[in-house]
């Protein structure tokens, strides 16, 4: 990091910005398996904060590759750095106020703790979502025929299959999506959201 540069806060606090939008800034981490319903909540969540006229904002981890971690492979060092990158991006929207939606497998987790600790440290609340699904259904889902590929050997390091997927002990929420339906997943996070007071209904 340069020895030339200063942090610059800004005028309006944080309070401030949180009254004028009436939530809290929040950052919601859904993280599993690939085929899970990551994506999928995601989109639903987002749609349904912003009919509710919340401040949302989904950040998407293929969409992600295609722009700020279009430099990234899919190695472990390159995994730490897509969601390290991640962490100060969702902090940054959370700080504005927004209900952030991030939705990236993040196998790791020291690297989902080193996304929270960020938040911690800026006294801004993380929400970890384990989107649970056996291997079995998600490989049998396989949207995108990756476990397929992965299976022939034509994906490297691909999680759950040739590379680990380390579940979250202690997730504030926990959706067994081959249990539950998109619409009962997302009323559970927005009931925990109304419940902790980051929106108001």
């Amino acid at each position: 990091m340069s020895s030339n540069i200063t942090y610059h806060s800004g005028s309006i606090t944080r309070s401030e910005r949180s009254g004028f939008l009436k939530q809290t800034g929040v950052t919601i981490w859904l993280t599993g398996l690939s085929g899970s319903g990551k994506s999928t909540i995601a989109c639903a969540l987002e749609q349904h904060l912003v009919q509710l006229r919340k401040f949302a904002y989904r950040l998407d981890g293929d969409n992600i590759r295609f722009g700020l971690n279009k430099d990234l492979g899919f190695d472990e060092k390159s995994r730490n750095e897509n969601i390290r990158r991640i962490g100060e991006v969702a902090k940054l929207f959370a700080d504005s106020g927004c209900v952030t939606i991030t939705a990236f497998i993040s196998p790791y987790k020291n690297d989902r703790a080193e996304a929270r600790q960020l938040h911690e440290k800026s006294s801004l609340p993380f929400i970890e979502v384990f989107v649970d699904a056996p291997l079995q259904v998600v490989e049998a889902r396989d949207p995108k025929g990756l476990y397929k590929k992965a299976r022939a050997g034509e994906i490297k390091d691909f999680t759950g299959v040739s590379a680990p997927y380390e579940a979250p002990g202690a997730p504030e929420i926990h959706l067994k999506t081959d249990e539950l339906s998109v619409e009962q997943t997302v009323q559970t996070i927005v009931d925990y959201l109304l419940t902790h007071n980051f929106v108001s209904s």
